[in-house]
């Protein structure tokens, strides 16, 4: 929950905007399983949001994505369009991905995670200093990296769960259906947002989707990485915003 920056959220809510966010399960005040021992899939998590949806009383919203929230948002405008008005997939990659091999994860990135086979999690400084260096990968050079608000937002996240590490649960899940292709049968409106130096989540993903997607548009951000930042959260809001009330005044 806590990746959507406060400063974000009271953004989108100035133009507007009713905010839900939440902590996934294995993150935060979620359910947790001890790491290692996920048994569910990405559909799963899908179904997770229409749950929310549906404790608010809400039948069709926008729904925003990062990363794998991306992944998950396509799902379910696929299987549940009805509650689905339109998307914004920041950060993201195409759900079931049919063409030429898109450029991932950097090998900078996948060296850091190396070290979480010797990570103690019972070592509060560690774990920190170890979460902070994925945020100091993930930024770009559009700013200074904020590292004082980057490892505040830690401290809340880990006083927020028992179990930090679950976390890492969701580089291990898996998907049931046979999604080939699919994302591109997505009909709601969609804005794509993108770091262009996004080194987890390359730029050529997000440029996928916006082409693959009919009439989908895309929002890159110059010198951003695989991040929120700061110096762009005014932006982000105003482009999200205008998407949502444009589609909102076309469905009346």
């Amino acid at each position: 929950m806590l990746g959507w920056p406060d400063a974000l959220c009271a953004a989108l809510a100035s133009r507007g905007l009713f905010v839900i966010r939440f902590d996934h399960r294995d993150t935060g005040r979620s359910t947790s399983l001890p790491p290692g021992e996920a048994d569910y899939a990405v559909e799963d998590m899908a179904d997770d949001v229409l749950a929310i949806m549906d404790s608010y009383g809400i039948g069709q919203a926008t729904l925003m994505g990062m990363s794998l929230g991306g992944y998950i948002a396509q799902m379910l405008a696929l299987e549940h369009p009805a509650r689905v008005r339109s998307l914004i997939l920041v950060s993201s990659e195409p759900l079931g991905w049919d063409g030429p091999a898109l450029p991932h994860i950097s090998q900078t990135f996948l060296d850091h995670f190396g070290n979480l086979s010797t990570l103690d999690w019972g070592d509060r400084d560690a774990v920190i200093a170890f979460l902070l260096g994925i945020d100091k990968l993930s930024s770009g050079s559009a700013q200074p990296f904020d590292e004082a608000g980057a490892r505040a937002r830690i401290e809340e996240m880990l006083d927020r769960t028992d179990s930090p590490a679950s976390m890492f649960n969701h580089a291990t899940l898996s998907v049931r259906k046979d999604w080939t292709g699919r994302f591109r049968d997505i009909a709601c409106p969609v804005l794509v947002v993108h770091g262009e130096e996004d080194p987890v989540l390359p730029i050529e993903n997000g440029r996928a989707i916006a082409v693959g997607i009919k009439g989908a548009e895309l929002f890159v951000m110059s010198g951003v990485g695989h991040e929120l930042p700061g110096s762009q959260l005014q932006a982000i809001a105003e482009r999200a915003a205008g998407h949502i009330h444009r589609f909102a005044e076309m469905t009346r």
